[in-house]
């Protein structure tokens, strides 16, 4: 099972900071802009002319907590079969998310800091979320993929099977073939793993 992380499994970090800092234009993520470059070079312009540091995200990232039963979710899957979460998100947030969440498989990316300031961003890999479904295929493994936003249609459409958890109307009126979820157990029934 290869899942997105923000917004599925834990709050989106952008939208948290933006509202901590009262600035809109941190709120803007891959489901209003899908070009995840566009997007970056969005929120590191947001960041230097607010004078917004990797500490003051950390602060916020500190305060956050998992999605309720994103917890016991991911340990109903992982008792069941491997997870690997794909995520657009950074290692430097990544830490303290996976002790949250009983230290899933995260791969993600990396912001560049120095002295503080966010300063770029690198990329494990283009396109890393189908890249990496596509990988997992080649090991002759079924895959399963879910997320909620346009930078996880790639990853949901390369799996044998994919479906859209709690992704915005537009999303799903625009992808009306996959199926579309909003509770945990939901997803677990879809796949095949009947909630109790």
């Amino acid at each position: 099972m290869c899942l997105d992380l923000e917004g599925v499994l834990y709050p989106e970090v952008w939208i948290a900071v933006a509202k901590h800092f009262d600035n809109a234009d941190l709120k803007v993520t891959t489901r209003e802009i899908p070009d995840y470059d566009e997007l970056m070079k969005h929120r590191l312009s947001v960041l230097r002319t607010a004078g917004i540091g990797m500490r003051e995200i950390t602060t916020v990232l500190n305060g956050l907590s998992p999605l309720d039963g994103a917890v016991s979710f991911l340990q109903t899957l992982r008792a069941s079969l491997p997870v690997i979460i794909l995520s657009d998100t950074f290692e430097q947030f990544s830490v303290s998310i996976a002790r949250q969440l009983n230290y899933p498989v995260i791969l993600c990316n990396r912001l560049e800091v120095q002295d503080n300031v966010v300063t770029g961003y690198s990329l494990r890999q283009t396109d890393g979320k189908r890249r990496a479904v596509e990988g997992f295929k080649t090991m002759n493994l079924e895959v399963f993929a879910a997320g909620d936003s346009y930078n996880d249609l790639s990853m949901i459409l390369a799996a044998d099977r994919g479906a859209l958890f709690r992704a915005p109307d537009r999303i799903i009126a625009d992808h009306p073939d996959i199926p579309s979820y909003i509770d945990y157990s939901e997803l677990l029934d879809w796949a095949g793993l009947h909630s109790s």
